[in-house]
């Protein structure tokens, strides 16, 4: 505000919605048939955490020894086709406890797919952070309210621009501006 622009609001926006937050990579360590359900699995599952989680798991391609993404207790989750978000919490399934999902894709909002758990490389680490695993990138958005006599603002370099003058100036930050390269706008012929 104090360059003359004001900040009307900000947004932090994420390469996958949600961040992953509460999912991790995991081992499923043993895999067996629900007794109470013909289409469900019991599964425990290793997340690096001391203890296994105990999960019932209706995916058809779950097994002993595959490496997973397992949505711990309280992670939040958005779904592809879903407008509501997925909360985690235990569960018991037809008498069975559940302290967690493994997931497919779909639930994880990162692709379509749904016809069974997303597996992941028999080397991938156990207790890994899904965003880690995904390269999550979290970025802020940030929305200026210009005034008319702000010409020089309507840009991302005008701003960066104005703002590293005002950090070195007022506050003797020590950093430069690092503009992107233009060489992709050169003018090929000056014939009009």
């Amino acid at each position: 505000t104090e360059l003359g622009l004001e900040l009307e609001g900000m947004e932090e926006v994420e390469s996958i919605r949600g961040g992953l937050r509460g999912v991790v990579t995991g081992l499923v360590t043993e895999c067996r048939k629900h007794p109470n359900a013909d289409k469900l699995s019991l599964t425990k599952v290793d997340i690096g955490a001391g203890a296994e989680l105990s999960i019932v798991c209706g995916a058809p391609n779950v097994a002993a020894g595959q490496r997973v993404l397992v949505a711990t207790v309280g992670a939040t989750l958005y779904p592809i086709g879903s407008e509501e978000p997925l909360v985690l919490k235990k569960a018991k399934v037809r008498g069975e406890e559940s302290e967690g999902m493994i997931c497919a894709a779909d639930e994880l909002g990162i692709g379509e797919d749904h016809s069974g758990i997303l597996v992941l490389p028999a080397d991938t680490p156990v207790g890994l952070p899904a965003a880690g695993y995904f390269n999550v990138e979290k970025d802020v958005v940030y929305e200026i309210g210009l005034t008319p006599n702000r010409s020089d603002a309507t840009n991302h370099i005008g701003v960066a621009r104005d703002l590293a003058a005002a950090l070195k100036i007022n506050h003797a930050h020590p950093g430069t501006l690092r503009l992107p390269s233009v060489e992709g706008f050169a003018v090929h012929s000056l014939d009009l």
